[in-house]
């Protein structure tokens, strides 16, 4: 690590490139979570695979710590995010753009309006010299090579994570483009910034890596919520039940919901390939592989991920995570207990202001976070705000559901949930 620091500030940055700031930014217009890839771990994922690892400790900040520190950064984030209408027209490159996520981020570059000077279509040699259409019109598809990828401004890698372990550094080498890494590749690798720009978008400003890692988007809608909060009043513990949709195990995932769904409807049965059991009229506590200490990938996903996005290395964070049959936008079900007592008007208030959400929380209207409302909005629904009563005034529940296919994007390699429970 202490050597790929040294040889990272000998690089020479070219002055043209656009700033870790931006591609941030770029990383949260077109989404990025997605499905952890097993080949893609990297040597510290591998470390907290243990039981003892997975031990948290209920690790407090000194008493009387004041959160205007954590209130700035945040402040500082969310006016970063604010300046792309400021930037510059890019050249900007999407590596796998025959795939469902490589469409998404093409399709938001465009109904983002981001300033494109010129777009690259980059897929596999079968795909070559195929017409496809876009926002930007109609562009014909080339077979990515380095030397191409290497005279973009930013490049988005839509690929699995072995591709991207061989090709994300070789691409932003030197005075290559910035790229904006989809895949579990590096999110645990302490020189690359894990980003939700709203967020800690100062951690890309402040590296000198050209790498970005997305987030998992069970962690970054859960985020979008929590750090608001954690900015007025600090979160001390947080635990976290996800309700996500078939969306998250890709087209195969949804396909076998859909079958699954209407062959019970005539009488038939659900059949599962995708899922560990049939999803129609089910939900199945199980997302991704089961881990020596009896919590899934996909739940420890999100300690990991809470942890370093949020720079709290010894948050205590609980997951479980529960897929069930919804087609797309995962909810999540989220408790913490705060250092500082609870304000509801400023809990309120702190949401309302946060970029990237909504404040969906009118009981008497039966107005609240829900699948069927959150699909295809860029924005995390947030409701059912309201003190908790296990941690009195130092605590809150709330619920928060949000598009994953634009708050992250699903692996076009998913692990199937199909395996006996004990397979790592």
């Amino acid at each position: 690590r202490d050597r790929a620091r040294a040889q990272q500030a000998a690089s020479p940055i070219r002055n043209r490139k656009v700033p870790a700031m931006q591609s941030a930014i770029l990383s949260c217009l077109c989404g990025g979570a997605m499905a952890f890839s097993p080949s893609a771990q990297a040597p510290a994922t591998r470390q907290l695979h243990s039981r003892a690892a997975s031990a948290m400790p209920a690790v407090s900040r000194p008493a009387g710590q004041p959160t205007v520190q954590l209130k700035e950064l945040y402040r500082r984030s969310t006016q970063q995010w604010k300046m792309l209408s400021e930037d510059k027209p890019l050249k900007v490159g999407v590596v796998g753009v025959t795939g469902a996520v490589g469409q998404e981020i093409i399709d938001v570059l465009g109904n983002r309006k981001f300033p494109v000077s010129e777009l690259k279509l980059f897929a596999s040699a079968r795909s070559a010299g195929k017409d496809m259409e876009t926002p930007f019109g109609a562009l014909t598809i080339e077979e990515f090579t380095l030397e191409a990828a290497r005279d973009c401004d930013v490049v988005f890698l839509a690929v699995s994570g072995d591709f991207a372990l061989e090709y994300a550094e070789k691409i932003a080498a030197g005075d290559g483009p910035l790229v904006i890494d989809n895949s579990s590749a590096f999110r645990y690798d302490d020189s690359v910034p894990l980003v939700v720009p709203e967020i800690n978008a100062e951690a890309a400003r402040k590296s000198k890596k050209k790498l970005i890692a997305n987030p998992n988007c069970t962690t970054a809608i859960a985020l979008m919520a929590l750090a608001p909060l954690h900015a007025e009043f600090g979160v001390k513990k947080c635990i976290i039940s996800t309700y996500q949709a078939a969306s998250g195990a890709g087209a195969p995932g949804m396909n076998e919901l859909k079958e699954g769904a209407k062959a019970m409807m005539t009488g038939g049965e659900a059949t599962n390939e995708v899922f560990a059991h049939p999803l129609p009229f089910n939900v199945i506590p199980h997302i991704d592989k089961f881990l020596d200490d009896m919590y899934t990938k996909e739940e420890r996903k999100v300690t990991w991920e809470t942890r370093k996005i949020m720079d709290l290395p010894d948050l205590p964070v609980s997951c479980t995570c529960v897929r069930i049959p919804t087609l797309r936008a995962h909810a999540e079900a989220i408790t913490i207990e705060t250092e500082k007592p609870i304000d509801m008007e400023k809990a309120f208030a702190a949401i309302k202001a946060a970029p990237g959400v909504t404040l969906t929380d009118d009981p008497s209207s039966n107005l609240y976070p829900m699948p069927l409302t959150a699909t295809k909005k860029y924005d995390v629904e947030v409701g059912r705000v309201r003190k908790n009563d296990v941690f009195g005034d130092n605590g809150l529940d709330l619920f928060v559901c949000g598009d994953q296919l634009l708050r992250g994007a699903r692996s076009e390699e998913h692990t199937s949930e199909l395996q006996s429970p004990l397979q790592s």
